[in-house]
């Protein structure tokens, strides 16, 4: 049995680990043909037929890049920076189910890479680890537009962590439950929770954007004024890590929307449309990937819409209204629960 578990775990964690790095190719593509499609210009066209190949040559040339770093920064913590960043993220997505259980040679298995009884607390607490890869980048580095960048980034999780995690509490109080397989369950039994907790959707939206540091919320690297921010000073593979981890934070910030209010794996009417057995297992996975990759073109769709917001617009937006919006938000939630329940 016990044989059978780490077996199937680790089948998991290899078919998880292909999909996350194919993904992130494919979102570097899908990131330049959509800014270029949005700013009236042409996209890769040279490497590979319609430039499928240009982001295949980008890993080679990082893979291939000196690794410099500068004379006096820290060098462990210089060298541990990116393996945290891209550690956090692959560790966040691993809790998120893509499919209901499935039966295969007389066995069931959840498809989730781990199922965690305390999913949502335990995306909370990996996710609060991300701002060390960052800070640790920026004074590791010995540059004070590094040093900056890692401040900025510091002080900006922190405020929109506070907005992320109070928005999910209305999420728990509907739902009943902290298990993320659960949540989806709800919403397939009731209505997508996007329908139910409109603010904390949009909420929770505004903080993921915040949390990948993702425009018009990139102040840690804004170029205008900090070079590069945190990683101004990271070559090669180790720039090619933090580049890997922004696309698979983004990714994972994608899957954990989709689970918590837009259904998970649910597909509507499933049972109108005739879908049951292997057939419904299949659909239900494809209905989250389509979903997700729904969430991460509007990712890049807003990037290269939004100008970047100053500083202080983006402390204020995080703390006199992300936060407040939430807290009402869960206010007005549990009062509506007591007195239905009542």
């Amino acid at each position: 049995m016990e044989t059978t578990i780490f077996l199937t775990s680790g089948l998991k964690f290899i078919i998880f680990l292909t999909f996350v790095l194919v993904s992130v190719i494919l979102m570097v593509y899908a990131e330049r043909r959509v800014s270029a499609f949005i700013q009236n210009r042409y996209g890769p066209n040279r490497v590979g037929p319609w430039g499928l190949f240009q982001a295949l040559a980008d890993v080679v040339k990082l893979l291939m890049k000196e690794d410099i770093v500068p004379k006096n920064a820290t060098k462990p913590l210089h060298d541990l920076a990116p393996i945290i960043a891209i550690a956090v993220s692959l560790s966040t997505f691993a809790v998120v189910p893509f499919g209901n259980t499935i039966t295969l040679f007389g066995q069931t298995f959840k498809l989730q890479i781990a199922d965690v009884n305390v999913g949502i607390l335990y995306i909370l607490a990996i996710t609060s680890l991300g701002v060390y890869g960052i800070t640790l980048a920026g004074w590791a580095s010995n540059n004070k537009y590094s040093l900056l960048g890692g401040l900025r980034s510091s002080a900006q999780m922190i405020s929109y962590e506070l907005s992320m995690g109070v928005a999910i509490v209305g999420v728990i109080l509907v739902a009943g439950t902290v298990r993320l397989d659960e949540i989806v369950q709800y919403q397939a039994s009731t209505v997508w929770n996007m329908v139910q907790q409109p603010v904390a959707f949009v909420t929770f939206f505004v903080a993921a954007f915040a949390e990948t540091n993702r425009l018009p919320f990139d102040l840690p690297e804004a170029e205008p004024e900090l070079v590069g921010g945190f990683h101004t000073e990271y070559t090669g593979l180790k720039f090619g890590l933090f580049f890997l981890a922004e696309y698979a934070n983004m990714l994972t910030a994608s899957a954990v929307i989709v689970t918590l209010f837009l259904g998970g794996w649910h597909i509507p009417f499933a049972s109108t449309l005739g879908l049951t057995g292997m057939v419904l297992d299949v659909a239900q996975i494809g209905a989250f990937l389509i979903k997700v990759i729904l969430v991460v073109l509007f990712f890049i769709a807003i990037r290269w819409t939004l100008p970047r917001f100053r500083y202080d617009q983006l402390m204020d937006i995080g703390w006199k209204v992300m936060l407040p919006l939430a807290l009402v938000n869960v206010f007005v939630t549990a009062a509506v629960l007591f007195i239905l329940g009542a």
